[in-house]
């Protein structure tokens, strides 16, 4: 299920240059105003159920819900919105709420008054593409309360240490970039990344190829839907 009670956003580092949603060849090219959605409220609208007279909710409880998905749930232009939202995800704790960032830094001023160590149905992912985003957002992301850190290196554009950072995650998923005007991926990046986690005992998964995927020397252009499962073969071989 997903939930995206705002939309638009803009790049904030080069992961972002060629978004699949707001990118320069997205069909939302350019959408740069935040606004909110008419589904904003979507995780607590309700329905009424005549035959068995009950009030239950439309987004079924027990479920996985991919919050702002196309934007980010921590952009300053949303913080006159986020309380609210907060509000919503805490009604909701038959729900998990998944949330993926480029904006971790922002992370202690978009924070709830009652957060404590993290709600237990909010997971937070930080996403970094290269070192440099890395070594800027993993410091900060691992020291913040958060239930369920995970770390998503997509698009993968470069090597990357991650070891410092291990401790404090559950997994790592890795991907290449998609579109294009992809860059290309490194499978020996994805197999380095692979290894760091393999010696700090967390959960790695390689995602997908992205459109260009260099292997064993060739670099191969990769159709969108044979990325996911071309990852999968390449890295069990």
């Amino acid at each position: 299920m997903a939930w995206e009670p705002w939309t638009g956003c803009y790049a904030t580092s080069d992961g972002c240059k060629y978004c699949y949603y707001y990118g320069e060849h997205s069909k939302r090219c350019g959408q740069n105003t935040i606004v909110k959605t008419d589904d904003f409220d979507k995780p607590i609208r309700t329905i009424y159920m005549p035959r068995k007279k009950i009030t239950k909710y439309k987004m079924e409880g027990g479920k996985v819900c991919h919050t702002c998905f196309t934007t980010d749930f921590f952009l300053l232009e949303a913080d006159e919105w986020r309380t609210e939202a907060w509000s919503i995800i805490k009604q909701r704790p038959d729900l998990t709420f998944i949330m993926l960032t480029k904006r971790i830094d922002r992370f202690p001023v978009a924070l709830p008054h009652d957060w404590g160590d993290g709600y237990e149905n909010v997971r937070i992912g930080c996403t970094v593409e290269n070192q440099e985003t890395a070594d800027f957002r993993l410091p900060l992301y691992t020291s913040y309360p958060i239930k369920g850190k995970f770390i998503v290196c997509q698009p993968l554009l470069g090597g990357i240490d991650l070891s410092p950072y291990l401790h404090a995650v559950e997994s790592v998923n890795v991907g290449g970039e998609s579109g294009r005007n992809a860059r290309v991926c490194n499978f020996d990046w994805v197999l380095n990344i692979k290894e760091q986690c393999k010696k700090a005992e967390v959960d790695f998964d390689f995602r997908q190829t992205g459109s260009k995927f260099l292997k064993d020397g060739e670099v191969k252009n990769i159709n969108p839907y044979k990325q996911r499962s071309t990852a999968r073969e390449a890295i069990t071989e």
